[in-house]
């Protein structure tokens, strides 16, 4: 993440809404949310659940460098390879 209240942390992106440029990431952006009982019986409760954060506050984390990074692009013949803009390896 790179803005908000979960700023520097990281996680598993779990769902991309590309119509409203949204992803929703593990275990970040977590909201309270009551919840009723269904049943009679049944004992309500509070959960904590993510929600979509915008796109532009995520950031790829390279798996050699470990540094928060852009991707860029490179061919090998008729393959596209991308890469990371700080290491130039690939991600």
């Amino acid at each position: 993440m790179l803005n908000g209240k979960d700023r520097g942390k990281t996680g598993k992106i779990s769902m991309v809404i590309p119509s409203i440029d949204r992803v929703v990431v593990e275990g970040l952006n977590l909201i309270k949310k009551n919840v009723r009982a269904k049943k009679q019986g049944q004992k309500g409760q509070i959960i904590s659940k993510e929600r979509a954060v915008s796109a532009s506050s995520v950031a790829l984390v390279c798996k050699s460098c470990g540094k928060m990074t852009r991707i860029g692009y490179k061919f090998e013949g008729e393959n596209k390879i991308r890469i990371c803009k700080k290491c130039k390896s690939e991600v």
